[in-house]
């Protein structure tokens, strides 16, 4: 792990080619994907896996995401039923996650899995993610490249700020498009949501043809994202406020006065594009006590509220 500064890379091929090769060295990458930035190591190799967890301060119980480059490579390394094929078909690549059962022999860190027997995996779409990937030709482990419990980065400033002098390089490929993390799908018998994201679970649903099941255990995690003090900005936050109290900074959505706004004209979209930034915006200000307006519960917003729920909880 580093000692000084990131690398900063250009996300061209001669910088690409050196990222693969400081992943293949045993090196932390932070890069971009449609979602938010990952922070990136071999996925096979126990010792960089650990540094990820030592970069970001994360419990260790609390598994990670393997990004690959395509289906192929995903099939080479777990089981997929019906439903899993369905939904790699229709959504990667993608903010899609499917957690699947692990095969024998995958080669993968079981610190990447905390242990279990199934494996968090996901097609990123984005075309320096895809670059980096091809580049390493091989698994790579990527939780988002921000301290634990601390807001997801969606630039390459944000992930200097909070881990650049923990880890060897950073490929800037400007910022997110999407802005908030995949959404994540179980596929070890009925198809089960384990985390509201990038893809709207209606979406997901409608592709399977049937309702998905909801989950979840913050106190046993079997994915990323399920621990319920998360992407937590250093402010108190307060939901569904419809008033200022004293003290407080106010982040909005839609045609309400506030210091901040998600999304002025009520885009679920852009809300979620613009979620972790605008957190990162509320703790330069120094904000200390936050208060959120009514998201509208649907589509995105389930997720920008699972986000924000989190982000509430005490800690």
């Amino acid at each position: 792990m580093s000692a000084r500064d990131a690398v900063l890379l250009r996300p061209d091929a001669a910088g690409l080619v050196q990222a693969a090769e400081i992943l293949t060295q045993g090196g932390l990458v932070s890069f971009p994907t449609e979602t938010v930035y990952g922070l990136g190591a071999d996925a096979r190799n126990d010792k960089a896996v650990a540094a990820i967890f030592a970069a970001k301060g994360r419990p260790a119980f609390n598994p990670l995401i393997v990004h690959l480059g395509d289906v192929a490579a995903a099939h080479a390394i777990c089981d997929f039923n019906d439903d899993a094929r369905r939904l790699a078909a229709a959504f990667w690549p993608g903010a899609l996650t499917l957690v699947l059962p692990l095969r024998a022999q995958a080669g993968i860190s079981r610190l990447v899995t905390a242990g279990l027997d199934s494996i968090a995996l996901r097609v990123p779409d984005h075309p320096v993610a895809q670059g980096l990937l091809a580049a390493f030709d091989g698994p790579v482990a990527a939780p988002s490249a921000n301290p634990s419990g601390r807001i997801s980065p969606t630039t390459a400033a944000h992930v200097r700020e909070g881990l650049g002098d923990r880890i060897d390089a950073l490929v800037d490929g400007g910022a997110c498009a999407v802005g908030l993390e995949s959404t994540i799908v179980a596929c070890l018998g009925a198809p089960t949501l384990l985390r509201a994201g990038g893809i709207p679970a209606e979406a997901i649903a409608a592709c399977l043809g049937r309702p998905l099941i909801t989950a979840e255990n913050p106190d046993a995690p079997v994915s990323p994202g399920q621990l319920l003090s998360h992407y937590a900005p250093l402010g108190q936050v307060r939901l569904n406020a419809t008033a200022r109290q004293d003290g407080e900074v106010m982040l909005g959505f839609g045609r309400v006065e506030a210091d901040l706004n998600l999304s002025p004209s009520g885009d679920l979209t852009e809300a979620a594009a613009r979620l972790f930034d605008c957190l990162h915006q509320l703790d330069a200000m120094g904000a200390t006590r936050i208060a959120v307006t009514p998201i509208p519960d649907h589509g995105l917003g389930r997720a920008i509220n699972d986000r924000l729920q989190r982000a509430a909880a005490p800690r």
